[in-house]
């Protein structure tokens, strides 16, 4: 493990700057000194974590991660995640200091993804070296984060992914996939009730190929973590089923590299376990005034400070930025050669695996490319108009069983509400992901809906199709996780159901009001809420060929008519966000628009306007972002300007739809949260009644003005 000795540079007075130091310590120290630098530079950032961890970070980068700096895509890579994400300039230093190439869209491959310049700019506007780490932004970055806990949770879906394909596509001789996921956490991390949520549910899995590094520096923003913090973090996981590593001293690189291989060797192990290392660290190593407090956690450490670390390091403290001479080369022996051959190993054994099992490998590379099977929609099912109707959940469970036969990868379950949700997979051979069956498709998370979010995006950073699905009112318990997969723009499928105050009797604390409008205002997710089954097909036609956008599909717990497309417009119209449904000649009088549960309100409101001669047009909105993203003339066929006379109903927040019916239309909405009481008594309570609609509609008709927008 120990290098030879290095002998350090003399000071400018030509005297000796230290003792001679090995060359695992010069490369630490060098890790140490550019974290340190690039904070004060940015006179922003978190010093104190990577000058502590960069000991664990060096010995398991250059002694033990199967990596390629040169490839940094390579499939059958460990996978590391920082989840201590403020800690991200530990990150930067290694990915410069090994060397990782850029394999982003549109860069030079032969390119370094990170420079010293690169390291000079950061937290800087469009430097590639963020505050946080950002998946897509920097190659070598595994995945975004920062909100403590995420990445933890990332990586268990990293690792539940991992036997999931060993599972389908390893074979005898051909171990394509055999990685390990490292895990760098910290107190913070710890704290946050989804690293608990998703440290359970390893357990159980028994996902022995995942190590979790756990940095107990004992120091947080407020100060010592006794002040909120007293657990015994060992016991915990040992309870969850997870074997429990201890390293008391974080500089002694020795420990540290027995604490991986005895991690690394649960993998394979009967009845192994995935494994919590606890290291016992100093925040700020080094540091002569500011080593184990506070003030090094999240602010640049002064210049001083920083002279006094570098003395102690023996580093010549007048040098910023410094990297000596032989670090970089160091990590091209350690792990790139090392890399370079287990990847090239892999390559030809890929290579061989193409010959001998064809199929499996053009289906592999599909998955890779985010491409879906040809006919993998041919099974749709197309349903018949029926005025009793079906779910939106229903119809979803009978489109979805016909699509995942077609499309292998595509995998997932829901926080203990399969049976609600409809989202189990029923055809032979789905099967349910457990430690004798990780072929399983149907997933488990049981009640744990935000680390399901986050294990979901883990899975899908590994190239499966994930959906996952819960109510639509514990979406609140996912913001994070949803939000971090549109940063990331990972093709994960939320699928909620009980979708509005028609859960009825369950009442407010069950009855989404505010949810519709926040997932809408989130950037980068496409959100539908289809108004009748063959609106439910259209959206999944919709959503799963998305390759670089989450989407959220909105059902409902009770029936909604099927609506007679031989008389209405085809529900295709969907995938435009907002259409036509059906029309009157010349330029309406009043547009009715609707989503959801709602739409059939308004259709029968347009029957009955038309009847009585009055010019109305009813419109099916089910997506908002749909409908933006088209052109202004197809807008402007949709929802003329000229008509000012508009009622928009839906059964959730008002919020947003004063876009589309103007500062005088009405919309009818819930204002106020729900109640409890059968769906009948509530529709009246809250004005979802033909007659509210028709009174509202009559009056913009005749160019009346509702109070405020409002019913």
């Amino acid at each position: 493990m120990r290098s030879g000795q290095f002998d350090f540079l003399r000071a400018p007075d030509g005297s000796a700057a230290g003792p001679s130091i090995s060359m695992d310590q010069l490369c630490i120290n060098t890790m140490r000194t550019l974290s340190m630098d690039a904070v004060q530079k940015a006179n922003s950032g978190h010093p104190g974590t990577p000058m502590s961890l960069s000991p664990a970070a060096y010995v398991l980068w250059n002694e033990i991660l199967r990596y390629n700096p040169v490839d940094p895509n390579w499939p059958n890579r460990d996978r590391f995640v920082l989840s201590v994400g403020h800690a991200s300039m530990l990150l930067y230093s290694l990915i410069f200091l090994a060397g990782v190439k850029s394999v982003n869209e549109g860069e030079d491959r032969n390119a370094p993804s990170l420079t010293l310049e690169d390291l000079k700019q950061f937290r800087q506007l469009s430097s590639k070296t963020p505050g946080h780490p950002e998946y897509r932004f920097t190659s070598g970055v595994e995945t975004t984060t920062g909100p403590l806990g995420q990445g933890c949770g990332n990586s268990v879906g990293m690792a539940m992914a991992q036997r999931w394909l060993a599972t389908r596509y390893n074979k005898p001789g051909f171990p394509i996939f055999d990685y390990h996921v490292w895990t760098f956490s910290g107190d913070g991390d710890q704290m946050e009730g989804i690293s608990s949520e998703a440290a359970s549910i390893a357990g159980h899995l028994q996902l022995s190929n995942l190590t979790w590094l756990y940095d107990s520096n004992q120091i947080s923003i407020e100060g010592s973590t006794e002040l909120a913090f007293t657990e015994n973090t060992h016991k915990r996981f040992e309870g969850y089923g997870w074997n429990v590593v201890e390293v008391h001293d974080a500089q002694d690189i020795d420990l540290l590299k027995r604490a991986y291989e005895m991690a690394r060797a649960q993998d394979g192990a009967p009845n192994g376990k995935p494994t919590l290392i606890v290291v016992h660290s100093k925040i700020a190593y080094g540091a002569p005034k500011k080593q184990g407090t506070a003030a090094a956690h999240g602010e640049p450490l002064g210049d001083e400070e920083i002279a006094g670390t570098k003395k102690f390091y023996g580093w010549p403290e007048d040098k910023k930025f410094f990297v000596p001479d032989g670090v970089m080369e160091h990590f091209q022996a350690g792990i790139g050669e090392r890399g370079k051959g287990l990847n090239a190993g892999w390559l030809s054994m890929i290579a061989n695996y193409k010959a001998e099992y064809p199929e499996l490998a053009a289906e592999l590379e599909q998955m890779n490319q985010h491409e879906l099977p040809a006919g993998w929609d041919q099974e749709m099912p197309v349903f018949e108009t029926n005025a009793k109707g079906v779910a939106s959940r229903e119809s979803s469970a009978k489109i979805l069983n016909a699509i995942a036969p077609h499309v292998p990868w595509l995998i997932g379950g829901s926080a203990d509400l399969s049976p609600s949700t409809k989202t189990n997979l029923t055809f032979q051979g789905a099967g349910s992901f457990q430690p004798d069956n990780y072929g399983g498709r149907n997933l488990h998370f049981g009640v744990r809906e935000h680390a399901m979010g986050s294990i979901s995006n883990g899975i899908a950073l590994s190239g499966i199709r994930p959906y996952c699905s819960g109510f639509l009112i514990f979406s609140d318990y996912m913001k994070a996780p949803i939000r971090l997969s549109a940063i990331m723009e990972l093709p994960v499928v939320y699928i909620f159901t009980h979708d509005s105050i028609g859960v009825g009797e369950d009442g407010p604390t069950h009855q989404p009001i505010e949810q519709l409008a926040q997932l809408r205002a989130t950037p980068g997710i496409m959100t539908i809420r289809p108004g009748d089954a063959n609106e439910v097909a259209e959206a999944w036609r919709v959503i799963l060929p998305l390759k670089e956008k989450p989407a959220a599909l909105i059902l409902s717990r009770q029936a909604l008519p099927t609506l007679d497309r031989t008389k209405y417009a085809p529900a295709s119209g969907l995938a435009k966000g907002a259409y036509v449904v059906g029309d009157c000649e010349g330029t309406p009088d009043v547009i009715l628009m609707g989503t959801g549960s709602e739409l059939a309100l308004v259709v029968g409101v347009y029957e009955t306007l038309i009847a009585e001669g009055i010019k109305a047009r009813v419109v099916s909105m089910p997506s908002f972002d749909l409908f933006e993203e088209q052109s202004d003339e197809y807008k402007e066929s949709v929802l003329p300007l000229a008509v000012k006379g508009r009622v928009a109903v839906e059964q959730a927040a008002a919020f947003g739809w004063d876009r589309y019916t103007g500062l005088t239309g009405a919309i009818i909405a819930m204002h106020t949260f729900g109640a409890s009481a059968p769906l009948s008594d509530l529709l009246t309570k809250f004005g979802f009644t033909p007659e509210k609609v028709l009174e509202a509609a009559r009056n913009q008709a005749k160019g009346g003005k509702a109070i405020g927008g409002k019913i």
